[in-house]
């Protein structure tokens, strides 16, 4: 098998981050002028894309990069009571064991990760971390892991919960795998057309499994078609 780097999205995707990240925010509403996000109201919000989100929110993209700032102090105060997501944790390991290379790109701080890796034991686990500034800069994020770890796009697969998370790795030309156990629902991810869509942590490795398969077949393919050329 041919190893891959594997970057992950952090929030929604490898912690339980959602209902807190709901609380603060709702907690911001009144200082950034948008509404409060009720229950009923958040199960609405995972069907839309999360540009559709920014725009349902109301809040003024100028304040956006500040929302986003203060967000992540206040993640900071509640890193402990942030959980993994169930059964993640095998699915890590089982990946590096492999001999794949695993990153993390985020929409978070550099501090809040690198605080619950050690919480949880996974710093071993990572190879590297990269924290985008914006929403939807993550693409600029992985051009330059890209550039910076002389990387082949090819080699890269990148699993996020959110739409902007498969647009991010379209933009950058990579594989992607969309997971339904994030903010996101199935049917909206769906819509990005990822490499693959799975439903549960242990299907990733199917996936990054079928990955290689159809890599490998391709170069097959290619090869035997060069041989007919001759």
């Amino acid at each position: 098998m041919t190893a891959k780097v594997i970057i992950f999205d952090f929030d929604g995707t490898l912690a339980n981050t959602i209902d807190v990240i709901v609380d603060i925010t709702n907690r911001l509403a009144l200082e950034f002028g948008y509404k409060q996000t009720t229950q009923v109201e958040l199960e609405q919000l995972k069907k839309l894309s999360s540009r559709e989100i920014v725009k349902h929110s109301g809040i003024s993209i100028l304040k956006l990069p500040f929302l986003i700032r203060k967000v992540r102090a206040e993640l900071n105060k509640e890193i402990n009571n942030i959980s993994p997501i169930c059964e993640i944790t095998d699915i890590l390991s089982e990946l590096s064991f492999m001999g794949h290379r695993l990153g993390i790109i985020t929409s978070n701080s550099k501090e809040n990760i690198v605080e619950f890796l050690e919480k949880n034991d996974w710093q071993h686990l990572f190879d590297f971390i990269y924290s985008g500034t914006t929403l939807f800069g993550k693409s600029k994020v992985i051009n330059n892991l890209i550039k910076q770890e002389d990387l082949n796009r090819e080699q890269i697969v990148y699993i996020g919960d959110e739409t902007r998370d498969i647009e991010a790795a379209r933009k950058s030309n990579v594989k992607a795998i969309a997971v339904a156990w994030g903010f996101n629902s199935p049917e909206v991810l769906a819509q990005q057309n990822p490499d693959f869509l799975v439903h549960q942590p242990q299907e990733l490795l199917s996936a990054v499994i079928a990955l290689n398969s159809s890599e490998i077949q391709l170069n097959s393919d290619l090869s035997n078609q060069g041989t007919l050329k001759f």
